[in-house]
């Protein structure tokens, strides 16, 4: 086989075990690598019930089939399991250098359960593995874990990923840090590697990795560098901020071409469009009961990404990525440098909290880095913190003698001390709003914005419906890189697929979008499978948004592999698996329409600002989107028929 290593690794940290399993060729010609291989195999080592923070979930981390072939943006890994915060299907996508080292290391994914009795790493080189002990790297931050570690193999190059604090204490919104401060956030399945005792992997290895066509796969990545290097000059902030002001004023929709998202993102990163996302209505403000009226270019000011920019002082790199959105900045006097915070970061502590101090985002940057916790679920439980003393719904006794006010940076940063070290007001939040809420009572459970249990990101649905969608119909619930209308415009899957429909435009009147009809259903079909796809390729997103008649992912992986498979049969691998997502829901008997907060939904409609009278028709949506995916259109449950031609139960 081409492409893949053609095996996993186990490791069961209860016995202090680990062995090689291959992997069939079929596997991968249903489900691809990464996250369809963790589907396919997480369906049947984790049995239905399960505890998330028990000995039978299973840590799943994969690297994508393009990884490592040479082709570019495809250098992304994954990790998976049942996950604590949700109760679903959980994973997490991250950039930095795991992808690569897993498959030099032999294998296409590693698979953890069990529970150790003691603090251990993983230690993977060149096809060997085995448990440490990590007595001494407990209660270290992730930044001091990554620099022991990486001063204990200094012989060949290692990547590590690793836990923090908040992993270590079972926050339900703690993440996995990779290069220091590259995060895989979502889903909380940091705590999966504290309940575990798993502190690090450490994976280094140098087998090659072998491709069919490589002078094709040469040939199609010069040409996709063309377009990833293409960058004019005139892109700067302010520019970003009155385009975005002009886009709310006007009363039509210009459909996006991805090109130009990523001439931001090269000059700036993912911070390129604060500004411009505030003025729209597309990033949230104030607990998502605020508008940008709110949040007005005099006060957002604060987080112009010219003045984010400025700080930076070295751009960062994914592997295999030509355009470097990442960045090493630094705080105010230049004594101390950080990886420069991204868009949901900036907005989840900046706009969401009405915060202007541009210092206190960088100062809790770091810190949830350090601590390893998801910077949108703190961000988000932060405001839900925030909107409960407002109401009365919590007080200062409850607080511990914190007088909660919106935009206090001061408080904000002491808050999220708390929720680190789970300590007092911080041990409610350290496990999301949701959990904050049942705890509180009191009717909170209106103020906590998330879907499923899982805080949304800062994109609207009141301003793109899709996001809603998507993040109450994913299987991985409150998830905002797993589709939107504004995607498909972006990735043009149509120029490659005919018989999907091309995007209105490129000017079409906005109310367009707050409808429901199979046009939008096919669409939000179409992103699913797509991403799906794309996540087990190990590709970007931001490398997808640059558009398919641009980016040749479909090419990639016939050069790679020697298939011969149009784009339609590659659709199909996505909805492989993302049928295998649904279908290890489905399973645990949860709503596959997780349950989202209204104010998310437009329910009631704002009054005032940039999304003021709308509102999502989810329900409507549901039914559709679930017919178009060949499921059960009441209940969004996979045909036993189609699980059985997956592999994954026999038909009854």
């Amino acid at each position: 086989m081409f492409a893949v290593m053609g095996k996993i690794l186990w490791v069961d940290l209860s016995e202090g075990r680990c062995w090689e399993e291959a992997v069939p060729e079929w596997v991968y010609q249903t489900y691809l690598s990464g996250m369809g291989l963790a589907a396919y195999t997480l369906y049947r080592a984790v049995p239905a019930g399960a505890d998330p923070l028990g000995p039978e979930n299973v840590l799943g981390f994969v690297s994508g089939l393009l990884t490592g072939t040479g082709s570019m943006m495809t250098g992304r890994w994954m990790v998976t399991g049942k996950s604590p915060l949700t109760g679903t299907w959980g994973d997490a996508n991250c950039g930095g250098t795991l992808a690569p080292a897993i498959k030099h290391a032999g294998y296409d994914g590693i698979f953890v359960r069990g529970i150790s009795p003691r603090p251990v790493y993983l230690y993977v080189d060149h096809g060997r593995a085995e448990l440490r002990a990590a007595d001494e790297l407990w209660g270290l931050d992730t930044r001091q874990t990554e620099d022991r570690l990486q001063a204990l193999f200094t012989g060949r190059p290692v990547s590590v990923a690793c836990i923090g604090p908040a992993g270590e204490k079972c926050s339900r919104i703690a993440g996995i840090s990779n290069d220091q401060g590259r995060m895989a956030a979502r889903s909380g399945l940091g705590a999966v590697m504290g309940a575990k005792r798993l502190k690090a992997l450490v994976v280094s290895g140098a087998f090659p990795i072998p491709t069919a066509q490589p002078e094709e796969m040469q040939r199609l990545t010069k040409r996709f560098l063309r377009w990833a290097n293409f960058q004019p000059p005139f892109v700067n902030g302010q520019g970003a901020r009155l385009l975005g002001t002009v886009m709310r004023w006007m009363p039509l929709s210009l459909r996006q071409d991805g090109m130009l998202y990523k001439f931001f993102l090269t000059k700036y990163g993912t911070v390129g469009l604060n500004q411009f996302s505030i003025e729209t209505g597309d990033a949230p403000v104030g607990n998502w009961a605020g508008t940008n009226e709110d949040f007005p270019p005099n006060r957002s000011e604060t987080v112009n990404p010219d003045r984010i920019r400025e700080r930076e002082q070295a751009k960062y790199h994914c592997y295999s990525c030509p355009v470097g959105c990442g960045g090493m900045t630094h705080f105010a006097g230049g004594q101390r440098e950080t990886h420069k915070p991204e868009y949901e970061t900036v907005l989840a502590l900046g706009g969401l909290l009405l915060n202007q101090d541009l210092e206190s985002i960088f100062e809790a940057n770091e810190m949830l880095n350090r601590a390893g916790m998801d910077s949108i679920s703190a961000g988000g439980t932060l405001a839900f913190a925030l909107e409960a003393y407002e109401r009365g719904w919590i007080t200062r006794e409850d607080t511990g003698g914190l007088e909660l006010r919106w935009g206090d940076s001061t408080v904000i940063l002491e808050l999220l001390r708390r929720m680190i070290a789970r300590e007092g007001i911080g041990d409610w939040l350290a496990d999301g709003s949701r959990a904050a809420a049942e705890r509180m009572g009191r009717g909170s459970i209106e103020a906590a914005v998330q879907a499923g249990g899982q805080e949304l990101a800062m994109h609207d649905g009141r301003n793109d419906p899709g996001f809603a969608l998507h993040a109450a119909l994913d299987p991985t619930p409150g998830r905002h890189t797993v589709g939107a209308y504004l995607y498909y415009e972006m990735f043009q899957l149509w120029r490659k697929i005919p018989r999907l429909p091309a995007a209105r435009g490129p000017l079409y009147p906005k109310g367009h979008k707050y409808g429901a009809d199979r046009e939008k259903a096919v669409q939000a079909a179409a992103n699913s499978q797509f991403i799906q796809l794309l996540n087990g390729a190990g590709g970007c997103l931001f490398g997808a948004f640059i558009g398919m008649q641009r980016m040749p992912l479909f090419e990639w992986l016939n050069a790679a592999t020697g298939w011969d498979l149009d784009a339609e049969a590659y659709l199909r691998i996505g909805r492989n698996i993302q049928t295998a997502r649904q279908a290890f829901n489905a399973r645990e008997n949860l709503p596959l329409k997780a349950p989202i907060s209204p104010r998310a939904l437009g329910l009631p409609p704002q009054t005032r600002g940039a999304n003021r009278g709308r509102s999502v028709p989810l329900e409507e949506l549901a039914s559709l989107y679930w017919a178009e995916m060949g499921w059960d259109e009441s209940s969004g449950r996979p045909p036993r028929a189609e699980l059985a031609a997956l592999g994954l139960e026999a038909e009854e």
